[in-house]
């Protein structure tokens, strides 16, 4: 972690003590492929430090209440400086135009699933809020993909563009 941006505060829960986590603000450029899996970057501003972003959609039954387009993604964020990897579930909403956050309540999903959203990476949660500001579809997704993520080129994937918030990454509490 590089240590700028917005400095928040928040109660841990199982010590009582107040935690200070580290706010980035800055814009994702994520591909959503046919297969449901995702792939990007985001970009800390001001600095410009990249990270490295590949959700999978986890195989689960949805809850009945929810709608339609609503799905659990595991998400994986790269610091591309140190190699290392910290992971998050997060609710995605929205086909094409995508939104995501942290999950609020898991009830309803199976026990395997409830698990993995509750499940704590070190002593910090990590919250990670995203929505599409700009949608690129065929040519112009192309194009992007072409530009920014040339590996994905020819996967028929549209590009969501917006900006994007994560707190409570560390990767100094991550093994190598």
């Amino acid at each position: 972690m590089d240590g700028e941006g917005e400095v928040e505060a928040s109660m841990n829960g199982e010590t009582g003590e107040e935690e200070v986590q580290v706010m980035m603000e800055g814009v994702a450029s994520i591909a959503l492929l046919p297969c449901g899996s995702m792939s990007g970057h985001f970009i800390h501003l001001p600095k410009s430090t990249c990270y490295g972003l590949h959700g999978v959609e986890l195989a689960c039954e949805r809850e009945c209440s929810r709608g339609e387009d609503y799905r659990l993604i595991k998400l994986s964020i790269t610091d591309f400086s140190s190699g290392k990897e910290q992971h998050v579930v997060v609710e995605c909403r929205g086909h094409d135009a995508a939104r995501f956050s942290n999950i609020e309540h898991a009830h309803g999903w199976e026990n395997d699933v409830v698990g993995m959203v509750e499940q704590k990476h070190g002593k910090r949660k990590i919250l990670v809020d995203f929505a599409c500001e700009t949608l690129k579809a065929e040519e112009m997704a192309e194009e992007h993909i072409k530009q920014f993520m040339p590996k994905l080129s020819g996967l028929n994937a549209d590009v969501n563009v917006g900006r994007m918030t994560i707190s409570g990454l560390d990767f100094s509490e991550v093994g190598s």
